[in-house]
């Protein structure tokens, strides 16, 4: 009986252990690589013109025969290039110095005869009592950061809705195979048809809500990020 208890606490305990660390390696796995490689929405259908009289040489309006319209994205599925560069320079510098000196003296000339009466059994207590303390501390502490980040790209979107007020949504995505690694670019955001050049193209710093992802997946990528059990001792290590 007692081996069976035995048995079957090894068994819970080993039941435990892998189902805490299969929860670790399912949160490590879930990375934002996954949510970029979805696939990217369809086209948004879109109601067809109507269709020309019989025999009218006349196409239907759009954005190649009118006068007065070039050629910029303005309309659902349209497309607009995003001239992506992206620098950011931060830093961080800390210094603290502080100290403190403490000194404090008292003395008894008279205590209603006691201080003779200490004076006789001590005499180290002579010619006066006196009491005395000092103290002190001091900190000293000094920390720097520094973050460098560049980003330089350019990405064709899709315009996915056209807001009330004019402004256009737009979404890209790239993926670029080679010698086995998949790198991923995934921009999203909102910007207005008057920021657009001439030639249907908008840096990025005229996106406003921009989410840019680069990512990348594959042999290289996989030799950067630590072992499953250098990440699980990370998390479940208290010191």
């Amino acid at each position: 009986m007692k081996e069976y208890v035995s048995r079957r606490s090894a068994q819970g305990a080993t039941f435990v252990t892998g189902g805490i660390i299969f929860l670790f390696l399912s949160m490590g796995c879930s990375s934002t690589i996954d949510m970029v490689k979805k696939e990217p929405q369809n086209p948004v259908a879109l109601p067809r013109p109507m269709a020309p009289a019989t025999g009218s040489l006349w196409p239907g309006e759009n954005s190649r025969n009118m006068l007065f319209v070039d050629n910029r994205a303005r309309q659902v599925n349209d497309i607009v290039t995003i001239i992506v560069s992206e620098t950011t320079d931060g830093s961080s510098k800390a210094s603290t110095n502080t100290s403190r000196d403490t000194s404090t003296t008292a003395g008894i000339a008279a205590l209603l005869g006691l201080d003779k009466s200490l004076q006789k059994s001590n005499e180290n207590l002579k010619p006066n009592i006196q009491m005395g303390g000092s103290a002190s501390n001091s900190l000293k502490s000094q920390g720097n950061t520094n973050r460098t980040t560049k980003l330089s790209t350019s990405l064709t979107a899709k315009v996915s809705q056209v807001l009330d007020n004019g402004n256009l949504k737009i979404e890209g995505r790239r993926q670029l195979t080679m010698n086995g690694e998949d790198q991923y670019i995934v921009l999203s955001g909102i910007i207005r048809s008057d920021d657009i050049s001439a030639t249907n193209t908008i840096a990025s710093q005229f996106i406003a809500d921009a989410k840019i992802y680069y990512v990348g997946e594959g042999v290289i990528n996989e030799k950067m990020r630590p072992g499953w059990l250098t990440r699980v001792m990370d998390v479940v290590w208290p010191f």
